[in-house]
């Protein structure tokens, strides 16, 4: 049977302290000492499993349903003492070119921190890892955990940003190659990537800007961090802005550029149409059958109408390959 606990923990002093045994006897401890926290770490629980950690702490009903099914977009809300938040996690295939999105709602309160995690992107072990090393952050509470878990998904953030950008320069060079494919259908899908990744990172920038202006509490002794992480998220934000427009740009270049090849190969079809016309017209009058025809018992009629029907064709040739036609 699996565990939805993946990693539990409590930290005092800047040092972890491993749990052994109910983590009921750990929420206790937590209490007795103000000067620690605890950090719990869950992934994919369903609501018979995430209701001892709700009865616990005394989760509020909605929040706990929302970390249980997840499929929520980026928040921050609070329901008494505890604060409830929201991240996506992306994580960018390179096989498909496909981002896939994921979800960490995260728990915060004085003396505890409770992440749950859904989908395959999993930024919480180097997170704990990064904190761990760092003492003198983790002494800023659980809050710390807030920071720790923001930053490393920015930073991912970043690391979509680029690829996304490589893929783009790749349609870019696909569009103006002249013997390229219909790209039509790449365009279409990894700007649908985009946007998704849009919907992760843009409602997010509302909430790191509430923690920075100084209006959660919780996190007052973290801000000059959050403000960095603002910076990140800021910046990613245009890029996601950029990469939007100019897979706009591109499409419609694309698409122009398919409508002037279609307009070449209709020239080239009119040209070579026209160059059959005149032999087709000249053999359609031999082939009318008359008995008074001048070339009928001429013995170089035969031949001459072939040499002129040539020389037309030739003449018709080259005035349409001298006017860009063929």
């Amino acid at each position: 049977m699996r565990s939805v606990i993946v990693d539990k923990a409590i930290y005092s002093g800047g040092t972890r302290r491993d749990i052994d045994g109910d983590i009921s006897d750990a929420f206790d401890l937590a209490r007795q000492d103000g000067e620690c926290f605890l950090w719990i770490g869950m992934f994919e629980p369903d609501e018979a499993e995430f209701d001892l950690v709700r009865d616990e702490l005394e989760l509020h009903p909605l929040a706990a349903e929302d970390a249980v099914s997840a499929h929520q977009r980026p928040k921050l809300e609070r329901y008494d003492d505890t604060l409830f938040i929201v991240l996506k996690t992306l994580t960018y295939i390179d096989a498909t070119s496909d981002i896939e999105v994921g979800e960490i709602m995260l728990f915060l309160g004085r003396d505890f921190a409770v992440t749950v995690r859904h989908g395959a992107g999993n930024p919480l072990g180097p997170a704990r890892r990064r904190l761990e090393e760092a003492p003198e952050l983790l002494k800023h509470g659980a809050a710390a955990v807030l920071y720790a878990v923001c930053d490393e998904v920015v930073d991912r953030y970043g690391l979509v940003a680029h690829e996304v950008e490589v893929d783009i320069i790749g349609l870019e060079r696909a569009v103006f190659d002249p013997g390229a494919r219909d790209v039509t259908a790449d365009i279409y899908s990894l700007k649908r990537e985009v946007l998704e990744f849009r919907g992760a990172e843009d409602p997010l920038v509302p909430v790191m800007q509430e923690i920075v202006k100084g209006r959660v509490p919780e996190c007052g002794s973290t801000r000059e961090y959050f403000r960095d992480i603002l910076d990140h998220l800021l910046r990613v934000d245009e890029q996601v802005d950029a990469h939007n427009e100019l897979l706009n740009s591109v499409l419609t270049a694309h698409l122009a550029l398919l409508g002037k090849r279609q307009n070449e190969d209709m020239r080239k079809i009119s040209a070579w149409a026209a160059i059959i016309a005149v032999p087709t017209a000249i053999a359609g009058i031999y082939g009318m059958n008359f008995d008074h025809m001048p070339e009928l018992h001429w013995t170089f009629g035969y031949p001459l109408a072939l040499a002129v029907m040539a020389a037309i064709c030739t003449v018709l040739f080259r005035k349409l390959r001298r006017s860009g036609w063929l």
